[in-house]
């Protein structure tokens, strides 16, 4: 409520979130004067939509959790975002994002509502894929809370159907993938060629040109030879990873490049782009497909986020 004027007169303003939690004949009558409103040029018929679908069919809950917007963005991009006028219901759901596990700015961003109109929880996908992850990995509340939230956006998502429901699937299956498996023990033969990998990490540095890098280097035996790979990541117009071939590698450097590919192709599922330039250097390059499947390892899961967030990708 707020005084009007200074003169003594008060409003008491009361949003649908609290109002589609009423009774059945409250929400009857506050859709009725909507309707009319419509008729009347009052309110826009989206806005009205959104208030219908509130009060037509109650305060949609599970365990607690009040209604989120589920869609896809013009470009493809997943939307999980929850809108309320009320400030107190705003807080709330930071608050338990925050009880989550989940970061502000990283994982989701807040707008408090202002003069009556809508503020808002958006869950960046980044917070989609870490509630995930949390859902499996987090400590006891930590990992109910997100399990309850994944859940529930699955559900509406599902909802939805088609191109919604398989995104939203695909964040949340790539979100619990970060981290699960480990480098060190890694085998698998690929393209007839044996790959065992013995261990490796990923850090930051600055780079000649001033840029924040990523460095991953990752210790293998690949058809029996051992070798200790770099890959070096950068942030262009989009994420490139880069390494060279060595001239003093068993073999020479095609077959340095053969090996490392087969290594790149193992652990992430894609076969890198090999770049052979007239000077007889060969360039292996790896992009952000790469990298993602590299996030699936305990050993660059947190570093490769990191610096995704640092270098403003994500």
């Amino acid at each position: 409520m707020k005084e009007k004027g200074g003169e003594g007169e008060w409003q008491v303003w009361a949003t649908t979130d609290m109002l589609a939690a009423g009774r059945k004949e409250l929400r009857d009558v506050l859709a009725e004067v909507v309707r009319k409103a419509v008729e009347s040029g009052w309110v826009n018929s989206e806005t009205a939509d959104r208030w219908l679908e509130e009060l037509e069919s109650g305060r949609v809950l599970k365990e607690g959790w009040p209604k989120y917007k589920v869609g896809l963005t013009g470009g493809g991009a997943l939307e999980v975002e929850y809108r309320s006028t009320s400030p107190n219901n705003i807080e709330r759901e930071a608050r338990r994002f925050k009880t989550m596990g989940l970061e502000g700015g990283r994982h989701f961003t807040v707008k408090m509502p202002e003069g009556g109109r809508d503020g808002y929880v958006s869950i960046l996908k980044e917070g989609l894929e870490r509630a995930a992850w949390l859902s499996i990995h987090g400590s006891g509340e930590q990992r109910r809370l997100a399990a309850e939230f994944v859940g529930y956006i699955l559900e509406r998502a599902r909802k939805k159907g088609g191109a919604v429901y398989e995104k939203a699937e695909e964040v949340v299956e790539g979100g619990k993938a970060v981290g699960s498996l480990r480098l060190a023990g890694f085998e698998r033969e690929v393209d007839g060629r044996l790959v065992k990998v013995l261990g490796g990490g990923a850090q930051p540095e600055r780079g000649k040109s001033g840029r924040t890098l990523l460095r991953i280097k990752i210790t293998a035996e690949v058809d029996g030879v051992r070798n200790d790979y770099e890959i070096a990541f950068g942030k262009y117009n989009n994420v490139v990873g880069r390494a060279v071939a060595r001239a003093d590698a068993p073999d020479g450097r095609e077959a340095d490049a053969k090996r490392l590919s087969a290594l790149i192709k193992a652990l992430t599922g894609r076969e890198p782009n090999i770049r052979r330039m007239k000077d007889g250097t060969i360039i292996i390059e790896c992009y952000e497909g790469h990298l993602e499947g590299f996030m699936r390892y305990a050993e660059l899961a947190e570093a490769i986020a990191r610096w995704l967030e640092e270098t403003g990708r994500r």
